[in-house]
């Protein structure tokens, strides 16, 4: 009797100690865990690939730092931006709003250039603006592309403080462009004459962007360390690895993957040193980190340019390589760890900091981002169903749940084709045909007539702002 109460009391101790066990574990992946204004840094690549991190099958760049954020926090598969080239993508990112309300999107000219007369309009509510209305420190490093005049330069939009190229890299060239062509992109930093910006004022020109990568990172630890007793929000924009490519001495020549994946574990590197500073400031528990990329692989380029993996198309097209990016997330303790295959973009990053922060969502416009908070921090399903695929103002596909239709397709930078306006619509299954190889319209015309509602309604109710991009002083 003795021995079976004993045999009894050791299996009751047994599951009130696993109890325990989950019940401190399940608290553990908490969104409680952060503080009501927890740290954000999001990290932005310059037209890298679905299939250019080790994390996500690359067989020979070497991103140990954030394949290791992978594994600590979440890796999502079905990750979008706002449009597959600069400009728009980043003002996607940064408004939470689809790029051709804020008129940040054109037919004429895809994205803002050197002599360009306007920019990011003043109407507009960044992520910055947004989460300084509760006190954060805000810190824009790196490329911006929303406006290089002073009025529209990051420290006019919500940002205490700007160090950065403030378009793309290739830009101001002074060199031979037929040699520039004929090289794919790799010639000495001076045939750039691209400026580089501390808050608005140029410190350097042409900006050497062999130590580009390493200076940003540089200057991002130097934020964090300043601002550890505030709540803070980085957004580190890197100029790479958009053409050209350069790397510093202790990273060019390393990597099996040539200058691009020198260029690739050198970001990687020096995320490696954030995440470091993060620890060593003990502000790791409550920063979530971010890492995506503004659009896709800029394929014309060749070997130098990246890899959209088993996604179709790259930098330019709205075909799932121009659009679906890596995306991971980090917070130790707080964001469960997964493979997440549920729908997400950029836009949610506004909307989802938002709600983290405290912070009501502008009532006076449409937003078109989505509070990810829940899968982040419980798995549950994203509250996202739908994507929509802009190239300059109109609207070529659209995303219902795993099916994406394309009215109109077309190519860019000479590959995939002539623009091609389709009377029935394509249809992908993307859970089962993420190469959009199968066109399946034909036998599910009742799918088709789904999305064609969605997209009705969506036209309905837009208002497109004024066209920022076309203008030219």
């Amino acid at each position: 009797m003795m021995k079976q109460w004993l045999k009894t009391s050791i299996n009751l101790k047994t599951l009130l100690t696993l109890l325990l066990i989950s019940s401190c574990f399940s608290k553990g992946w908490s969104q409680e865990n952060l503080s009501k204004t927890p740290n954000f840094i999001i990290i932005f690549a310059d037209d890298l690939g679905y299939g250019d991190l080790g994390t996500y099958g690359h067989p020979t760049i070497k991103t140990p730092h954030l394949d290791q954020m992978a594994a600590e926090g979440q890796k999502w598969t079905n990750f979008y931006v706002g449009a597959s080239v600069c400009t728009p993508s980043r003002a996607a990112l940064l408004t939470g709003r689809l790029p051709v309300r804020s008129g940040m999107a054109s037919d004429k000219r895809r994205v803002l250039f050197p002599d360009s007369k306007y920019g990011l309009p003043s109407s507009e509510i960044t992520l910055a603006e947004q989460l300084k209305k509760v006190g954060y420190s805000t810190a824009c490093v790196g490329k911006w592309h929303l406006g290089h005049k002073e009025e529209y330069l990051p420290t006019n939009n919500g940002f205490d403080y700007y160090f950065g190229i403030p378009y793309s890299n290739d830009m101001d060239f002074v060199g031979d462009y037929k040699a520039f062509k004929e090289s794919k992109g790799s010639l000495p930093t001076e045939n750039f004459n691209v400026p580089l910006i501390r808050n608005t004022e140029i410190i350097e020109r042409p900006a050497n962007q062999n130590t580009i990568t390493k200076r940003y990172a540089e200057e991002t630890i130097s934020f964090i360390k300043r601002n550890k007793d505030n709540p803070f929000f980085i957004y580190l924009a890197h100029n790479l690895p958009h053409i050209p490519l350069f790397a510093s001495e202790d990273f060019l020549g390393k990597s099996k993957r040539g200058i691009y994946g020198d260029v690739l574990e050198e970001i990687d590197h020096g995320i490696g040193q954030i995440i470091a500073a993060l620890k060593e400031e003990g502000l790791d528990k409550n920063t979530i980190v971010i890492f995506t990329s503004d659009n896709g692989p800029w394929l014309s380029y060749g070997i130098n340019g990246g890899s959209a993996g088993l996604l179709k198309a790259g930098k330019g097209m709205t075909w799932e390589g121009g659009m679906r990016e890596p995306c991971i997330f980090w917070s130790p303790s707080n964001i469960k760890p997964a493979v997440v295959s549920e729908l997400g973009t950029t836009m949610d990053l506004f909307t989802t900091f938002s709600a983290l922060a405290g912070v009501p969502l502008p009532k006076d416009r449409v937003m078109d981002g989505f509070d990810l908070s829940g899968t982040l921090f419980k798995n549950t399903p994203s509250p996202r169903k739908e994507v929509f695929y802009y190239r300059g103002t109109q609207l070529y596909a659209a995303r219902l749940g795993d099916y994406k239709a394309h009215y109109i397709t077309q190519g860019s930078y000479g590959q995939f084709g002539e623009k091609e306006v389709h009377d029935i619509p394509i249809l992908y299954n993307l859970s089962e045909d993420p190469s959009e190889n199968f066109d399946i319209g034909a036998s599910h015309p009742e799918i088709l007539a789904d999305i064609d509602r969605m997209v009705k309604e969506h036209q309905s109710k837009l208002v497109m702002g004024k066209d920022q991009l076309a203008d030219k002083e």
